[in-house]
């Protein structure tokens, strides 16, 4: 698999992405960002880093940044997305990790995992993902420790058979499930997080009640 691209969707991340997209540069790697919406420098502070820039005139969700990440990539002819949050909280030193693992398998999708040393997790990060894990495993009949984490790998094949339906962070579940019910096998590599005093877009609450929502969906998703 010779070509992959990465995908960061962003939204008012203009402290943190630049440092992750020098990390990225410095490995060889132009992003794609997708700045939806931001109030803040994100889509300057990205431009500057030297990532390509795709932007939406007003906040549209995760959602939709992934699909407009997608729509872009698949265009340009890559293999594989390999997506990334744009807070910095991933390395750029796993970037690889999930290539060399993705060329030696067919017919799968990559998630990092970060449940294997979760001191600096947030407490109630880490027991709604531990929650919505173990719902999206049994949904899936695979065992995904955290099916919360942004940082993916989905390839072209795979891409090409979805279309996101998903606004906000139920995105996440929604991807390995669409994915399972193609016969796809997702994989988890450990993967390091850093958590910093930025918080985070993520509601507990709001999202543990989207994702049931989306749940009560799922006989009319595809």
């Amino acid at each position: 698999m010779n070509r992959v691209r990465i995908l960061i969707p962003a939204y008012n991340e203009s402290e943190q992405i630049g440092r992750l997209l020098r990390a990225l540069k410095a490995k060889g790697h132009t992003p794609v960002v997708v700045d939806d919406g931001s109030n803040d420098q994100t889509a300057r502070e990205a431009g500057d880093a030297g990532a390509i820039v795709v932007g939406h005139k007003e906040n549209r969700g995760k959602g939709a940044s992934l699909q407009t990440g997608f729509d872009h990539i698949l265009k340009e002819g890559y293999d594989a997305v390999l997506i990334m949050d744009g807070d910095a909280q991933h390395s750029a030193d796993d970037v690889q990790r999930f290539i060399d693992l993705a060329d030696k398998k067919q017919n799968v999708l990559i998630i990092g995992n970060r449940m294997g040393n979760t001191k600096n997790m947030p407490l109630d990060r880490k027991l709604t993902n531990m929650f919505m894990s173990f719902i999206v495993s049994c949904i899936c009949r695979q065992k995904i420790p955290d099916s919360q984490c942004g940082f993916r790998l989905i390839k072209r094949e795979l891409l090409q058979k979805i279309k996101i339906e998903s606004e906000r962070f139920e995105v996440e579940s929604e991807l390995l499930i669409k994915a399972s019910r193609r016969g796809t096998e997702i994989l988890s590599i450990p993967i390091d997080t850093f958590y910093g005093k930025e918080s985070s877009q993520i509601n507990p609450f709001l999202d543990t009640f989207r994702f049931i929502v989306f749940l009560l969906k799922l006989p009319f998703i595809r």
